[in-house]
């Protein structure tokens, strides 16, 4: 049998039984239809990895069961439809407040002169950040935090369109790079 002339149903049988052309050849098919779904969903990139591998891991669970192979798109659209849901379901452990002095990474192999300018840049960024709008502190901290939290759920936290967090982000950054310009700092940070 020709791997790419074989129809679906023939492909899932000889996926199932450990094909690995054949397991290529549907991905290959159908790649664009699971990809388009998620992508619809505007997910972090690893959000969105995580979400197609998980609608092909179902198909690799069920591909057996299928009762209609021919409509394996449908079926690939709508399992990664649920997948990325069950991704904006999952409640995110990330509060957006305000930094400790021990949550600083001071750089342990500077010299004395150097961790004190680091720490007077660092408390100077944090006094401009405090100025901005708390929707704005909010996306900055989320944004730039060790754990990033999914474009979707800033947007319920910060009222900020899912498509504008980017822009927003960009004009916020340029923002504070005048504010420390204009206090003589801009070269430090």
């Amino acid at each position: 049998m020709a791997i790419t002339a074989a129809s679906t149903a023939e492909l899932l049988r000889t996926a199932g039984n450990g094909d690995a052309a054949a397991w290529a050849e549907i991905m290959h098919r159908y790649e664009r239809v699971v990809w388009a779904k998620v992508r619809s969903f505007r997910l972090q990139d690893a959000d969105a990895f995580d979400a197609v591998q998980m609608t092909w891991l179902r198909l690799a669970e069920n591909g057996h069961r299928l009762r209609s192979p021919d409509r394996l798109g449908g079926w690939l659209a709508t399992t990664a439809s649920r997948e990325c849901l069950r991704i904006l379901r999952q409640p995110r452990h990330t509060t957006y407040g305000v930094e400790t002095e021990a949550e600083i990474l001071v750089d342990p192999s500077a010299i004395p002169e150097q961790r004190v300018v680091d720490e007077d840049t660092a408390q100077m960024l944090r006094r401009l950040v405090a100025e901005l709008p708390p929707h704005v502190r909010t996306l900055l901290r989320a944004l730039f935090s060790d754990d990033p939290t999914p474009y979707a759920e800033l947007a319920r936290a910060t009222g900020i369109p899912i498509g504008s967090i980017g822009p927003t982000r960009v004009r916020v950054l340029q923002k504070l790079r005048r504010m420390l310009d204009e206090r003589g700092l801009g070269r430090a940070v």
